[in-house]
């Protein structure tokens, strides 16, 4: 029984003492390079509703509640969901756009409180290419930081994905200015 109990305790000491060592900031970014010109890509992700159409997070819950708040595609709009215990609850919104970068605030309610920055930067390799970049760069606070040690594989599997979609969306489409 003493054995029992000294492996319990090591199975639960040992992820805190490890979670001591683990940094607090996390930072996640993928890119791809979408063969259509830089206006129409940013015109394109500037607005958050877009992102049900390519986004692996939106796509989580086809039956989630969604509300808006303000004008999408411009500074100051609201996309705020609730969905099943894969896609959670919370919002994003629009904090800065300067055509070429989209910078927007991820505020998680469940499955757990977090804020998080998850900016889109948008750059033309030539007339007709453009660089996506799209990242996610937050904090978890202890012991809660032991999950990043996951978390490049974890987002950053569903940065790509989500990179994918729009890049099949985009060079599919002739896109229409919202």
């Amino acid at each position: 029984m003493k054995k029992i109990l000294l492996g319990v305790a090591a199975f639960v000491v040992l992820p805190l003492v490890v979670a001591l060592f683990v940094q607090n900031d996390f930072k996640v970014e993928r890119q791809i390079v979408i063969n259509k010109p830089q206006p129409e890509v940013f015109a394109y992700l500037k607005h958050l509703k877009n992102q049900e159409n390519f986004s692996k997070w939106v796509m989580a819950d086809p039956n989630m509640k969604k509300a808006f708040r303000g004008t999408d595609g411009t500074v100051g709009f609201v996309y705020a969901w609730n969905g099943n215990d894969q896609a959670g609850e919370g919002e994003q919104e629009i904090k800065h756009l300067d055509g070429q970068n989209i910078d927007i605030e991820v505020r998680f309610k469940r499955p757990m409180e977090s804020m998080a920055q998850a900016p889109f930067h948008t750059q033309a390799l030539s007339d007709n290419q453009t660089k996506v970049t799209w990242g996610m760069q937050g904090s978890s606070p202890y012991p809660f930081n032991l999950m990043n040690l996951f978390t490049d594989k974890m987002l950053g599997g569903d940065l790509e994905a989500s990179l994918t979609n729009l890049k099949g969306i985009l060079e599919k489409e002739t896109i229409s200015k919202k």
